[in-house]
């Protein structure tokens, strides 16, 4: 595929369904999903254009997620609502059907696995995107926007071993988050380049986590 002028129109039409959206999932975390996957296919040898085009498309879905509290996923819903704009342009069968795979098959909370190398990339991208500093911001943020409020309520631990999902709920915080998912993103890494990404993310956060306890309980 080489048409830039169908993948920008595809771009253009992909940030009206960010319009007004919370900040742990506008348009700037598609920039960076983009620009990571683009980084991460470089190394992995994957189509660079499918991967423009599935990090555009790939959370067109989810600020409806959001707005109803979860009732759908909106890997799911995405896949669809890709599936349909991407039939309006000039683009071969393939091409549409990576895309789609690449969205379906993109989010942590599923049970659907990227099968191929571009799906595999934005998986990556868009997990990596959720750890580190600007995981962190996004994940407090999510918190603040979508569920309780609150940074911490002093039952992650405990809510972690009883295996609910407690997302969109006013037991969920931004530190649950972490004790959930983020914490364990470094060992879901699909491809080489995104473990080497993911340590040091993980690092950054392992320390992030000990200063914030240290400065709750008032040791440092």
């Amino acid at each position: 595929m080489d048409n830039k002028k169908i993948i920008t129109d595809i771009k253009n039409e992909a940030k009206t369904f960010f319009v007004d959206a919370s900040g742990c999932h506008d348009w700037s975390h598609i920039e960076r999903v983009h620009n990571l996957s683009q980084k991460i296919g470089k190394e992995e040898n994957a189509d660079l254009d499918i991967l423009k085009l599935a990090s555009y498309l790939h959370d067109i879905a989810r600020k409806q997620e959001m707005e109803v509290k979860g009732t759908f996923c909106h890997a799911e819903k995405g896949a669809e609502m890709a599936l349909n704009l991407l039939k309006k342009y000039n683009l071969n069968n393939d091409v549409i059907n990576n895309v789609v795979h690449c969205i379906s098959t993109h989010r942590y909370r599923n049970n659907k696995k990227p099968e191929t190398i571009e799906a595999c990339v934005l998986y990556d991208s868009d997990k990596l995107d959720s750890i580190g500093a600007v995981g962190i911001a996004r994940t407090f943020l999510f918190a603040g926007n979508a569920a309780s409020g609150k940074m911490y309520t002093g039952n992650e631990k405990e809510i972690v071993k009883t295996g609910k999902d407690y997302s969109y709920t006013n037991e969920d915080s931004g530190y649950l988050e972490y004790e959930v998912k983020l914490k364990h993103i470094k060992n879901k890494m699909l491809t080489e380049t995104g473990k080497k990404v993911a340590k040091e993310r993980h690092d950054f956060m392992k320390i992030y986590f000990s200063q914030f306890f240290n400065e709750i309980e008032g040791k440092k």
